[in-house]
This record gives C-alpha cells, sequence and structure tokens, in this order.
C-alpha cells in the first residue's frame, strides 16, 4: 500500500467513517474507495475526487497524493449532524433527537442536487430494524430534509412520528390526494392505508442514505 493509500485508510479510521460512505461523498459506487485502498484500483484518485477529499478531511491534498504545485488552501464543506437517535424500520426507537459529536461533510453543490434546503435543516440518523427491506438494512445512515415535510407531501421515504417513535417508511399518496398510505417495503410488516394526510406526523423526507460494506 502506497502513502497516499495508507493515509487516505488511517483518515477514514480517524474520522469514523466508513468507505462506502467516503464512497457515496464522491458520487460513486459503494465499493469505489474500499477497491482504491485494497485492491490499487484505480492507481490514483481523480483529481476532483482528491479535492473533495482533501476538504473532507481538512488535509492538503498532497497527502493524498497530489503533486506539490497542486496544494492549496484548505475549503471547509457543509457539515450535516449525525444525530442521537435511531428511525426504526421494525422495533422502534424515542423521538428524542440529539446531536452527536461526529458530522458528515458534503460538497456544497452536491448537496444542492439534493435540495433546495439550507444546511441547517438537514440531519443524518441510523436506521434501526428491517422493515424497509430491501430498500433500507439495519443500520444504514439516512440524511433527512427537517425542512421537506408536510406541506409538500409527495410520493417518496419519510421518517414519521409514529406512537412517540421515529419511523421510517414510504408515503405513497392515494389517487383522490387527500389519503395516504404509509408502507413497509419489507411484506413481512404492516402497512396502513387510506389514512387522512393531515393526521401523519411527517419529521422530514429522506433524501440520502449510506452503508457500511
Amino acid at each position: 500500500m502506497d502513502d497516499a493509500r495508507r493515509a487516505l485508510d488511517e483518515l477514514i479510521q480517524q474520522r469514523g467513517v466508513n468507505y462506502s460512505s467516503v464512497s457515496r461523498l464522491l458520487g460513486r459506487n459503494a465499493a469505489y474507495i474500499q477497491q482504491y485502498i485494497r485492491r490499487g484500483s484505480p492507481r490514483q484518485l481523480d483529481e476532483q475526487d482528491r479535492s473533495v477529499l482533501a476538504r473532507f478531511f481538512g488535509v492538503d491534498e498532497k497527502v493524498l497524493g497530489a503533486p506539490a504545485r497542486r496544494s492549496g488552501p484548505v475549503v471547509e464543506l457543509v457539515h450535516v449532524p449525525l444525530l442521537n437517535v435511531e428511525a426504526s424500520a421494525g422495533h422502534g426507537a424515542l423521538a428524542e433527537m440529539e446531536a452527536k459529536s461526529a458530522q458528515f461533510g458534503f460538497d456544497e453543490k452536491w448537496l444542492r442536487r439534493l435540495t433546495a434546503s439550507k444546511a441547517s435543516s438537514l440531519s443524518i440518523i441510523a436506521v434501526h430494524g428491517d422493515s424497509m427491506e430491501p430498500t433500507l438494512h439495519d443500520g444504514d445512515e439516512v440524511m433527512v430534509d427537517l425542512g421537506d415535510g408536510q406541506a409538500r407531501l409527495r410520493d417518496g421515504i419519510y421518517v414519521l412520528r409514529m406512537d412517540d417513535m421515529l419511523s421510517v417508511k414510504r408515503i405513497a399518496l392515494e389517487p383522490q390526494g387527500k389519503r395516504a398510505s404509509v408502507l413497509s417495503d419489507n411484506p413481512a410488516y404492516p402497512s396502513w392505508r387510506g389514512l387522512e394526510k393531515r393526521t401523519l406526523n411527517i419529521v422530514g423526507r429522506v433524501l440520502w442514505f449510506g452503508r457500511a460494506l
């Protein structure tokens, strides 16, 4: 393993993230960073990927293999807090949301492609349980747009408060537009149909997820 790969591997371990989430930060497939570090493919990081990683980890690009002439000032990414709460996809979690010290950093342009909401409206929480299999797995981390809720309700995956618990479920609007179904993607779990939209307690819309390999 060369110095650049070793340095990136150490930075990932120190930050407490994983290969998959860092790959998704770059807009790559989930195995991209693992293949780069462990298999040496690609032989070197793409210039843009290296720049994003340098900003995310707060290091000079030279640490990640850039030639000296390409070094420059470190630019901060948009940081989204990781909340100390799990959204039930099976078992349930208390609906109390407190920020952990951990944060994810995202490129601002990439984030704007996901949502027009301000960064202060975004949070990342963990999924607990398997009621949303195969879409979401137990332990996945999802980005929730807290500013995209009841007023703009449409088909998609949302975090809801249900019986003082946080749950992640799929919402499908029914044809007449006044009622909605709250669905578990895993057929072994219950779904609820014909609910009045105004009765749903929406926390926010799920925009993105990260998954450990």
